[in-house]
């Protein structure tokens, strides 16, 4: 490889400094339609991932994936439930939303992946920085007008995020703090392709958290965006690791591939053989180095069990590092969406969430090799999506 140090992020020794409070514009969390609306096309969601210790070391771990979501459509299928978000958006004068919702979750308690834990509908209520309802300088919530609580929030002091589910399979009562600069510092990105259509995603790479679940003590990572999409989404391959010393990677790949038409939901499909990337990213927070690196290179290659569960060969590289990782699918989780569209039509779009095992990890820079073995504790989760909702 030739040397190119301008893929480093250098933040001195800043970067992986332990924090009292996420950083960041985090006044982003609690507002929408930073891009006018589109009939169909958008989409909202605020989403998070938590991947908590097994008492019987599980590789894996335990994984709770939840999300607060609303979508500009009159029907949308989910799972064959028949959504019916109701108008956009309202916004009172002092800031608060309120809109149609669902909100949607899954649990993987070590062995069963419980799908659905959460596929409820709901009005959804966003409260925040100095409305009278929430009278704080800072923070916010996102809640469910329901009988049982489903809600997230971000403490006045901005020390701590909350998320609180009562679910049939236990109460979930779990708090986020920071982890270090470079994972718990929320990050913001938005663009516009035209036509009205575009993204805005902000996300925390990682935090730590601690809880209960059913009041028994709980411990691990999590993860988190909120994210606005309106455009038609390819399908598209995605995953992240937290790795025990604080590190993070992640890789994206948009493609089209002949799934694109796809109608169903099955775990393999025969014509998965070829994909062509449309993009390719990928992001190393490197504790150990002390940097943050950038990827423009990525490979995404996948193998299959007889299960169905696939195995994903991430190959990454930049003008310093190389990263090669195989990461195994212990169990699945999908969400189907099918949405009438023109002529009579219907789209429709399979979304696959696998928790992983990290069989093996590669990293090859310009100070030596490290391998699996110089972490413990790795846990991550990788996306897999086909069809083409629109």
């Amino acid at each position: 490889m030739v040397y190119r140090p301008d893929y480093f992020q250098r933040q001195g020794s800043e970067l992986m400094v332990k924090m009292d409070r996420f950083e960041g514009d985090l006044s982003s969390l609690w507002k929408l339609q930073n891009l006018p609306p589109i009939h169909h096309l958008t989409w909202d969601w605020w989403w998070w991932l938590v991947m908590l210790d097994d008492g019987d070391e599980r590789s894996a771990g335990k994984q709770l994936m939840v999300l607060w979501s609303t979508k500009d459509n009159p029907l949308v299928e989910v799972n064959g439930h028949p959504w019916t978000p109701v108008g956009r958006p309202g916004f009172d004068e002092d800031g608060a939303i309120a809109m149609d919702g669902m909100i949607a979750a899954w649990w993987y308690d070590g062995e069963n992946m419980i799908e659905p834990l959460i596929l409820e509908e709901s009005r959804i209520i966003v409260l925040a920085e100095g409305h009278p309802e929430w009278p704080h300088d800072k923070g916010g919530i996102v809640a469910s007008h329901t009988e049982k609580e489903f809600s997230m929030g971000l403490k006045p002091d901005e020390g701590k995020f909350w998320l609180r589910l009562d679910t049939e399979y236990g109460d979930f009562d779990l708090e986020m703090r920071p982890w270090n600069r470079a994972m718990s510092s929320l990050k913001v990105a938005q663009a516009e392709y035209g036509m009205g259509m575009g993204y805005g995603i902000s996300r925390l790479h990682g935090s730590l958290c601690s809880g209960t679940i059913d009041g028994e003590e709980v411990n691990g990572t999590a993860y988190f965006q909120k994210v606005c999409v309106q455009a038609p989404s390819p399908p598209w391959f995605w995953g992240m690791l937290h790795l025990d010393d604080g590190s993070y990677i992640d890789w994206f790949l948009p493609h089209l591939s002949p799934t694109i038409t796809a109608r169903d939901s099955q775990p393999w499909k025969r014509r998965d053989i070829a994909h062509l990337p449309l993009s390719m990213g990928g992001l190393f927070h490197d504790a150990s180095r002390n940097r943050s690196e950038k990827f423009g290179e990525v490979r995404v290659e996948r193998t299959c069990n007889a299960a169905g569960l696939p195995t994903f060969h991430v190959h990454m590289w930049n003008g310093v590092s190389e990263i090669r990782i195989e990461a195994k699918a212990v169990t699945r989780a999908h969400w189907t969406f099918d949405q009438p569209t023109r002529g009579g039509l219907t789209s429709h779009l399979t979304y696959n969430e696998y928790p992983l095992e990290v069989v093996k990890l590669e990293i090859d820079d310009e100070k030596g090799i490290r391998t699996r073995k110089d972490w413990g504790v790795i846990r991550g989760n990788a996306e897999h999506s086909w069809g083409l909702l629109h």
